[in-house]
């Protein structure tokens, strides 16, 4: 089989396993890699060692047995026929496995690293990194092809829009999962050009709060969603993966409480209690209140901190002071996410799911709680706690004067002042914050701190080996013991293995946050989707630069969607519907909001502008879905052509290509021979009735001119005198 120019070009490895045994004795060291080596072979993988940095060998694995390869390929196919992911049957015999379909390098890879960690029962080596008797092993990845990552870098910076054939290649070469991530950046970038033109034209013309374009910004939401849920479907179509996700991929951890017998297949099963796995989930509702107390009293707290520093205290350091509450918050709430996160990942582990993937949209979905709140309750609490009632919170606010009374001249600098006024712009100022400010940081913290630091050690790594070597004290470096001719290609290899791993669920969430600023708040700043059209084009290439540079090279894994995110962009949508429709009512009087008390505040009326804003989303939601289902698409043609094909294959062959040929009227006519002979076999055998009733007429000849003198003979007597 042919290999890639890429796999040529990294000497022909497909992965690399580094082995550290730095915490290990030698005896075990040495017994662990003899292990890892025979599972290795055992699944006909070919392998190659070489030193590394830091008490680390670097395992390059190969196939070494096409044959067995070529049929671990079928086998993976035949499973997608089974389950409904491929339309045809893949070719019985293993040489003709790959001419069945193409076999694309992210294929080719997914396979292996298959081969690599799955268990001994399902064909695989069950490496598995860092657990268990493999607890030295600590990565498995595939190597980059620079010379793909500088032409996709440099042909990415001169375009605008991405082509499909350009999603096409990210999936050849990075899998399904990765690729349904960049044609979902790529759909909302493209989607955002109308609301980018429109909110420009809304500042200008309308300004902040208008209802015209919260209303045309709740449409576009809709529309967008409902569209991406119809071109995933193309996708998962095109790429061959629809349905995959039904085919789900055991997970070592799950432990089972008992074994059953499938009556219906009558294969012997490990279940655990649906009973008992909702009464774990269950406690998703204290995690979630701990959560929203824990974040939000932090978050409330820096907040009011905030405001009292910036509009009650009128001392000296003021303009100092001020950063306090932005230093806590960026100290404390990663470290509170953090620790949440952790608690979050015991309790998905605690429900025991029994699949990876529905432990990961379990997951998924906690991970949205944290985000939730760390993301958007800033702004929700200066929408609808500090502008409706502003003038009764404020007073009790002194009980934060503590963080200012060092500075203070006088306690008047501390206390509120007797006519509180709030600050109207406070809440726009806020939301240019999270969506342009923010964006900027995190993507500097996301693309240049990483190089930063990595290039930083680095230089590190070279001044503490020369300061060694000056005193006599370092040994030989292991640059010193390589090949000539594999010098070069050792030292990228562990310069990548030392790379993080890239999470695409991480860029999702992101990207998905960012969607609910624009659909929960841009009525507050209409050049919110200016700002977002700006950043996602920057986010496309820094992320694909990421990919290439920042990150070891990702493993291929498939998937037929972005996966429970979909679910979080529909839950913000609807929840855009309700806040929209409350801005625009509180802030209507000339974008200025209340004054900071409740009695200017109709209560019927809002809620009456939240029900008929709600109600208009799920009419408009169930207008658009119509609408989509009526478009037919490239990817359910493909998929009804396909299917197609496959049926007349089969009933070509069950029934043959001559079954509808007509018999010769030659063959069925009445001669005075056919009727002797006819006579003769009736003195042979005892006729009955039936025999005599279908020996009348003999062709369809015979029975046409019978039936055509009954006709005339029947016929009335007027019709016959008209011929």
């Amino acid at each position: 089989m042919a290999y890639h120019s890429a796999v040529h070009s990294n000497f022909g490895v497909d992965y690399v396993i580094t082995y550290r045994f730095a915490d290990t004795s030698d005896v075990g060291a040495r017994d662990g890699f003899t292990s890892l080596m025979q599972a290795l072979y055992r699944v006909g993988l070919a392998t190659e060692v070489r030193n590394g940095d830091n008490c680390c060998l670097l395992v390059f694995v190969r196939i070494g047995n096409e044959k067995r390869f070529a049929l671990e390929v079928y086998r993976s196919r035949v499973k997608d026929w089974l389950h409904g992911v491929r339309a045809a049957e893949p070719a019985r015999e293993t040489q003709h496995t790959f001419s069945g379909g193409s076999m694309t390098e992210a294929e080719r890879l997914r396979i292996i690293h298959h081969l690599i960690t799955s268990p001994w029962s399902e064909g695989g080596a069950g490496v598995t990194p860092k657990e268990g008797q493999w607890k030295n092993v600590e990565s498995i990845f595939p190597l980059h092809d620079h010379t793909f990552n500088k032409e996709w870098i440099k042909k990415w910076s001169t375009m605008t829009f991405l082509k499909i054939e350009d999603l096409d290649q990210i999936r050849n070469r990075f899998g399904e999962k990765i690729a349904f991530y960049f044609a979902f950046t790529q759909s909302y970038f493209q989607f955002l050009v109308f609301p980018a033109a429109f909110g420009f034209a809304s500042w200008v013309i309308l300004g902040s709060f208008s209802p015209v374009f919260a209303l045309v910004n709740g449409l576009w939401c809709v529309i967008f969603v409902e569209y991406w849920k119809h071109q995933e479907v193309d996708l998962a179509v095109r790429w061959g993966v629809r349905g995959v996700a039904s085919i789900q991929q055991k997970r070592r951890d799950f432990k089972h409480e008992k074994e059953v017998k499938d009556h219906v297949t009558g294969e012997t099963v490990r279940i655990f209690p649906a009973t008992k796995r909702l009464g774990r989930q269950l406690l998703q509702i204290p995690f979630a209140i701990l959560a929203a107390l824990a974040l939000g009293t932090l978050i409330a707290t820096c907040f009011g901190i905030e405001i009292f520093l910036s509009e009650v205290y009128n001392g000296p350091g003021q303009n100092l002071l001020v950063f306090l509450p932005t230093g806590l918050l960026t100290t404390l709430v990663p470290t509170l996410t953090t620790m949440l996160t952790s608690v979050a990942i015991r309790l998905n582990d605690y429900e025991n799911w029994e699949t990876s993937g529905n432990y990961e949209a379990a997951l998924t979905q906690k991970i949205f709680v944290l985000n939730f709140i760390t993301s958007y309750l800033p702004i929700f609490l200066t929408a609808f706690v500090y502008v409706p009632f502003g003038s009764l919170v404020v007073p009790y606010l002194d009980v934060f004067s503590l963080t200012a009374r060092p500075f203070a001249a006088n306690e008047k600098q501390l206390q509120a002042p007797q006519t509180f006024v709030i600050n109207p712009s406070r809440l726009k100022k806020q939301v240019i914050y999270f969506t342009v400010t923010a964006q900027v940081v995190n993507f500097a913290l996301e693309t240049i701190m990483p190089y930063v630091k990595r290039r930083g050690f680095s230089k590190y790594q070279e001044m503490k080996s020369e300061q060694a070597a000056k005193k006599g004290g370092a040994g030989p470096g292991v640059i010193v013991n390589d090949h000539p001719e594999e010098a070069e290609f050792l030292k990228r290899v562990r310069n990548e293995a030392e790379l993080d791993v890239y999470d695409v669920g991480a860029d999702l969430r992101e990207m998905v946050v960012q969607y609910g600023y624009l659909s929960l708040f841009s009525v507050v700043w209409p050049l919110t989707p200016v700002s977002f059209f700006i950043n996602n084009w920057i986010e496309l290439r820094s992320d694909a630069v990421k990919i290439c540079v920042e990150m070891q090279r990702p493993t291929p894994a498939r998937a037929d969607s972005i996966g429970p995110w979909l679910d979080s962009l529909g839950f913000l949508t609807w929840l855009g519907s309700i806040t929209t429709a409350a801005l625009a009512y509180l802030f209507s009087n000339g974008g200025l909001g209340p004054d900071g008390t409740p009695a200017s505040i109709q209560g019927w009326a809002l809620l009456l502008a939240i029900f008929f804003s709600e109600h208009l989303y799920f009419f408009v939601r169930w207008g658009v879905r119509i609408a989509m289902s009526k478009i037919d698409s490239p990817g359910m043609e493909k998929e009804r052509a396909e299917r197609f094909v496959v049926r007349k294959r089969y009933l070509e062959d069950a029934l043959g290509q001559d079954v509808m040929d007509v018999p010769s009227a030659q063959e069925e006519r009445i001669t005075r021979a056919s009727l002797e002979e006819d006579a003769r076999q009736s003195t042979l055998r005892t006729a009955s009735p039936q025999d005599h009733f279908w020996s009348r007429q003999r062709s369809w000849e015979e029975s046409a001119k019978v039936g055509a003198r009954l006709i005339e003979s029947m016929a009335p007597k007027e019709s016959k005198k008209e011929q």
